[in-house]
């Protein structure tokens, strides 16, 4: 039997040396680790219809922080207004509710206050 596994452990074994191997090769390439730029984070996003969307955008950090209204669609996406984020708002995530099937789902996983009673 132990002549059967050592086939299997030493192919495991090459299967995770190439797994780190690609994850070390990839931090070193230019280019492929990755987002390059200025920080982004989706503020909010609002559909119009099928395939179109108006987004808000916050693009930069600190004082240099802006936020981009963007309309999206299959073909383009196009910058619909700018305007530079008041300083008060914090520069964290800015946390909207659930809509559409997350949602849905965030309540049908929830227990039900009127079950426990009886």
């Amino acid at each position: 039997m132990l002549q059967n596994m050592i086939p299997v452990l030493v192919l495991l074994a090459i299967l995770v040396g190439i797994a780190f191997a690609l994850k070390w090769a990839r931090r070193r390439m230019p280019g492929a680790a990755g987002h390059s730029g200025p920080p982004m984070q989706l503020l909010s996003s609002l559909s119009l219809g099928p395939q179109l969307r108006v987004v808000t955008m916050q693009v930069g950090q600190g004082e240099d922080r802006v936020c981009l209204v963007l309309g999206v669609s299959p073909s383009s996406v196009n910058t619909l207004h700018q305007m530079p984020m008041p300083a008060d708002l914090p520069d964290t995530p800015i946390e909207t509710p659930a809509s559409g099937f997350a949602a849905r789902l965030a309540q049908l996983t929830q227990p039900r206050k009127d079950a426990h009673a009886g």
